[in-house]
């Protein structure tokens, strides 16, 4: 956002065109990799406690294997799976029907 700011005040073609060239490997935070990687992880969390607190809710005993399980998981797709069968399951164990172990 800086970045632009300068650059349009920059009133020299030659200067905008030096200023371009300099910014152009800038990587903002937002597409920086560590950034995405931050927010994977954020977003894998945040479903581990969906999941979790989606059974405590509904009053479903979680065994210590299934939390374990859960909270082991890395991939937010397998996740969104288990935060979707969370709402309609009766035993916390069900979450995992139909997954290859």
């Amino acid at each position: 956002m800086f970045a632009e700011l300068v650059e349009s005040g920059l009133v020299d073609v030659q200067a905008k065109k030096v200023w371009r060239e300099l910014m152009m490997p800038v990587n903002y935070f937002f597409k920086n990799p560590v950034a995405v990687k931050l927010r994977e992880e954020g977003r894998v969390e945040e479903r581990i406690a969906g999941i979790l607190r989606t059974l405590d809710r509904r009053h479903i005993e979680v065994p210590e294997s299934v939390r374990q399980r859960v909270r082991g998981c890395t991939d937010p797709d397998r996740l969104q799976i288990w935060v979707d069968r969370a709402y309609d399951v009766t035993e916390a164990a069900d979450l995992f029907d139909g997954d290859e172990v």
